[in-house]
């Protein structure tokens, strides 16, 4: 059977939490739910630090300004992650060559690690904290129902997680205004931040 409907659904969850896609793939292997899952992914250790860095993105993630510098941060880890993700299940199953499944894996996940980050900068424009906590549970529990739907149904999976995709990005299209204000509103406020220190380093010291 073919590895590549889970290569690019695992590479569309990674761009939204390459953390939890690590974790529930390792899970599902060590506990015998598939032989897709290569054993690098299902060790102790492997688990463990995936499992304290979902944790650390499932709060990160909920907090305004907080998930978007988040997502800054990942926008190397989330891709390698898929590429590599990509790759190993590729290695696994033997159906498609390593370069070719890394490269379906970091492309997609690059592609959803966009929608996520533009929708989150968008929905950042409003001062209240609410959307943000929905919109984070709503990508945990997809990420997580995509990914074990695709156990049992992977080219059915793929079929969902490319429909996402493409709906996602047409939805950054439609919020691409409200982004720009997000990033002229960062800018601005680092450049008063930085005005207002540089008024401090030149300002004179209080007579003694």
């Amino acid at each position: 059977m073919s590895v590549l409907p889970l290569v690019f659904t695992s590479g569309w969850a990674s761009g939204i939490n390459a953390y939890a896609v690590v974790l529930l793939l390792g899970i599902f292997g060590a506990t015998g739910l598939t032989d897709e899952v290569p054993a690098s992914l299902q060790r102790t250790d492997v688990l463990i630090v995936a499992a304290v860095l979902f944790v650390c993105e499932a709060v990160a993630d909920k907090v305004p300004y907080v998930d978007s510098i988040w997502d800054t941060v990942h926008t190397v880890i989330r891709p390698l992650s898929g590429a590599v993700i990509g790759a190993l299940l590729a290695g696994q199953s033997g159906s498609l060559s390593d370069i070719a499944a890394g490269a379906i894996g970091g492309s997609t996940a690059l592609a959803s690690h966009f929608v996520k980050a533009g929708t989150r900068m968008a929905i950042n424009t409003s001062p209240e904290p609410f959307t943000n906590v929905g919109m984070s549970l709503a990508e945990d529990l997809g990420v997580a129902g995509i990914i074990t739907f695709a156990m049992f149904n992977p080219e059915a999976a793929a079929i969902i997680a490319a429909v996402l995709l493409a709906v996602g990005l047409t939805v950054l299209v439609f919020l691409w205004s409200r982004i720009r204000r997000f990033l002229r509103r960062r800018a601005q406020r680092r450049e008063e931040k930085r005005l207002a220190a540089e008024a401090l380093d030149t300002s004179p010291a209080p007579p003694r």
